[in-house]
């Protein structure tokens, strides 16, 4: 039959695509075996008649060659070529069991979106027992969730993941008092210990923060002071553009507490405030509000401070006198500012500082002023944050804000300008006295933690998540409270879009591209070949 030869062809292409479908689904654990097996069998059983078909109706043609020369020397071609494949079968098969015993991840997404953040490695890197992470899902919803946590597991052999489905195994959910209505969606349960907790939305900051949650011992409080014109950190207005919510929903996701400070009604700082933010004041404090934070300050306490130009406070001779000078000017920068807005400048040059020591990319600022040492200062105190060489402080501000005009002129602050200083004060010699007479040194002393910032928008709403404001705000609180281990660049977020597919579109695409389209276009080029090969005239 003039056929014959093109159906045997066509049968090796099906079964050919069908040992492919049934490899990917040994390669995958067989998560979708229910749905490809009709294909796989479908593509054997038509590989076959096929083969079989081609093979009969040629049975008289395949005795003919076989008994010639010709055949004799195809044979023994085709013997070194069937030993050469085998040969590379071997090869594939060793560098695949290779594989499973060295494991290596590359991550070529610009923000590095597949790599855990610094945060993440640190925290699995420092657990000192076995967590287990079970995850509660359909083998459709599986997948992502079972990528994300094998990037934990990468990192440590702590980790360890399991995953069950809920509607084949119900009894393993409900002993862990997991109740049903909470796997609608999945669930991925955390244990460490005798401690447990529950992540309905899994990323990698939300899986981070249940594991500093479960590891962290005892509970850090942070204290906004109010009363002043400080940035709204609590109220209904801390969801506004200029507020602090996001601040507070960060400190609280690094398992911190943040609390509200009314001076003029306490009288005094609290015993368990950790850290004490000024954040944005406005108004004066009273006499007894500054003798609070002074007392604070002098008994080891920790202050973050973050005020904006020409901020109506009277904080400024206390900072003075700890060697701070915050300068009546706004800085300006129109070459690394923001686009079209010089007085939102970048600051890209930091300071060798636990803080930022991990920073890598620019923080954004708005309406700053510069933060300057003032000569004589403690020799801890140092610049943190400075923006670039073409910025600087403006000084003729009635000018500036009236008509708005900026030039760089010999009575302005020259750049790179400081937005923020950093140190570590002495004890006051008073609070050393009152120790034993044996106490250590000065440096062994637990000094007045100090960050003084010349802005707070960087810290709202509006930015707090713009480049790596979230990592300044957050590495400054944590060097405050002393958890310089939890120092680190958060989660990065991906800038791809995304397709939005439900189950069953998701298994269509699949089955289209992987499978459909490149066995067609399998078969019509055995079709091309076959045609061209047996009638060569047509193609002239």
């Amino acid at each position: 039959m003039r056929w014959s030869g093109l159906l045997g062809w066509l049968g090796a292409v099906f079964i050919v695509f069908g040992l492919l479908s049934l490899l990917l689904q040994l390669a995958t654990g067989g998560l979708f075996i229910t749905r490809d097996l009709p294909f796989i069998w479908g593509n054997f059983g038509i590989g076959l008649v096929l083969l079989i078909v081609a093979a009969v109706t040629n049975a008289e043609k395949i005795r003919e060659r076989l008994s010639t020369g010709g055949a004799k020397r195809a044979g023994k071609y085709g013997s070194s070529a069937v030993l050469s494949t085998l040969l590379g079968i071997v090869v594939l098969s060793l560098l695949a069991f290779l594989t499973t015993r060295y494991h290596t991840r590359w991550d070529w997404t610009e923000s590095g979106v597949h790599t855990l953040s610094d945060q993440s490695r640190s925290v699995v890197e420092g657990l000192e027992q076995d967590v287990q992470f079970t995850g509660f899902y359909t083998p459709i919803n599986e997948p992502p969730v079972k990528a994300l946590l094998d990037r934990f597991a990468f990192e440590s052999e702590r980790v360890k993941v399991e995953f069950v489905d809920p509607q084949a195994n119900p009894a393993r959910s409900r002993a862990l008092g997991i109740e049903d209505e909470k796997l609608a969606s999945g669930l991925l349960h955390v244990s460490l210990g005798d401690e447990s907790t529950e992540i309905e939305e899994v990323t990698e900051e939300n899986v981070t923060n249940a594991l500093v949650k479960l590891t962290r011992q005892g509970t850090k409080r942070v204290y906004f002071l109010e009363g002043h014109g400080e940035r709204a950190a609590f109220e209904d207005a801390a969801s506004e553009p200029e507020g602090l919510s996001q601040a507070i929903d960060a400190l609280r996701n690094e398992n911190y507490e943040a609390e509200r400070l009314l001076l003029a009604a306490t009288g005094s700082v609290p015993e368990d405030a950790d850290v004490v933010v000024i954040a944005g004041a406005t108004r004066p404090l009273l006499e007894v509000e500054h003798k609070a934070l002074r007392a604070y300050a002098e008994s080891g306490g920790a202050l973050l401070v973050m005020i904006d130009p020409r901020a109506n406070t009277d904080i400024y001779p206390l900072l003075s006198e700890w060697g701070i000078e915050l300068g009546d000017d706004v800085v300006v920068d129109r070459v690394q500012g923001l686009f079209g807005r010089p007085v939102s400048p970048f600051a890209a040059q930091y300071a060798n500082h636990p803080i930022t020591e991990g920073l890598r990319e620019a923080t954004l600022f708005h309406m700053a002023r510069s933060v300057t040492l003032k000569p004589g200062s403690h020799t801890s105190l140092t610049p943190l944050v400075l923006t670039g060489d073409q910025s600087w402080g403006e000084r003729n501000l009635d000018e500036f804000f009236k008509a708005g005009r900026a030039e760089l002129g010999p009575e302005d602050l020259a750049g790179p300008v400081s937005l923020g200083v950093v140190g570590e004060l002495p004890l006051a010699a008073s609070e050393r006295a009152e120790g034993d007479d044996d106490s250590a040194s000065e440096e062994e002393e637990a000094g007045t933690r100090l960050i003084v910032y010349g802005d707070s928008d960087f810290a709202t709403n509006s930015m707090l998540r713009q480049f790596r404001n979230r990592d300044l705000f957050l590495n400054s609180i944590n060097w405050l409270l002393g958890d310089v281990e939890a120092i680190a660049i958060r989660p990065a977020a991906t800038r791809a879009s995304r397709l939005a597919l439900n189950t069953e579109q998701f298994m269509r695409l699949r089955m289209l591209s992987l499978f459909v389209l490149p066995q067609l276009i399998a078969a019509l080029g055995v079709f091309v070949w076959w045609w061209r090969r047996r009638d060569p005239v047509t193609t002239r």
